[in-house]
């Protein structure tokens, strides 16, 4: 069994960390500085900052609250939100990101993972996928989950990693912000179905839901999280503990 990563993600919208429900209903958090570098001191693997309103406002990623999150965080960063040419891949991680990632900008230009991964190499390009059961299918969503594709996730995925995508954030919207587990029929699909880390993102409620994650789906990659962490009901080292005593491996 490969060592698990631990993520905390930042939804960032003006500036401030929010969390809603299956995408709705935002409401403030903290600021992404602060959260950032106590998740980096508090010994998460990684952390993920999105810019959540950037695609759906039609407007770049805010720069300068992330070149500030990267001074102050000693772990790998992945960014996304607005991204939509191998320009603002370059700018990003001129602030100082480890990993990009794409979502609508990708849907729009799929070219768009085959040239950043030319660019950059695999390993920078994550492909965000946000998700949603729609009459007995996965489909694919924009824009923060308002508008359905129609697009199948599944196939969307295969293509995203051919074209180059070293890694996959796979969002399920049914269990964003529940806090009833991740979805674990929807990963395992998409698992069994790519040969590149694949991180789960949407449901954690409790310890109780990363120990089934990764004794359910061995392989999957990483287990990310937010409102869990943000409000203190969980803590990274209390996880951490007790996915090892679980004899699942994890970093230290």
């Amino acid at each position: 069994m490969i060592t698990k990563r631990i993520i905390p993600c930042l939804d960032v919208r003006d500036g401030r960390v929010v969390k809603g429900v299956n995408f709705e209903g935002l409401r403030d958090v903290s600021s992404p500085v602060e959260l950032g570098k106590y998740y980096s001191d508090a010994g998460a693997d990684e952390l993920v900052f999105y810019d959540i309103t950037a695609s759906f406002e039609g407007r770049k990623l805010f720069t300068d609250i992330l070149t500030e999150v990267a001074r102050q965080i000693f772990i790998p960063l992945t960014v996304g939100g607005g991204i939509n040419t191998v320009d603002d891949f370059d700018r990003v991680l001129k602030c100082g990101a480890d990993k990009v990632s794409v979502n609508s900008g990708a849907i729009r230009n799929p070219d768009l993972i085959n040239a950043a991964a030319e660019k950059y190499g695999n390993q920078c390009v994550v492909l965000s996928v946000d998700a949603k059961r729609v009459d007995g299918s996965y489909h694919v969503f924009l824009n923060g989950g308002r508008i359905d594709t129609g697009m199948d996730a599944l196939e969307w995925i295969r293509d995203g990693v051919k074209r180059g995508a070293g890694e996959v954030v796979l969002n399920s919207i049914d269990t964003d912000g529940v806090k009833q587990g991740f979805d674990l029929e929807m990963l395992a699909a998409v698992n069994q179905l790519v040969k590149v880390p694949v991180i789960a993102s949407g449901g954690a409620g409790s310890i109780e839901d990363f120990v089934t994650l990764f004794h359910e789906i061995p392989d999957i990659s990483a287990g990310l999280a937010a409102s869990i962490f943000h409000f203190g009901e969980v803590k990274i080292e209390d996880l951490k503990a007790r996915l090892q005593a679980e004899g699942i491996p994890v970093r230290r």
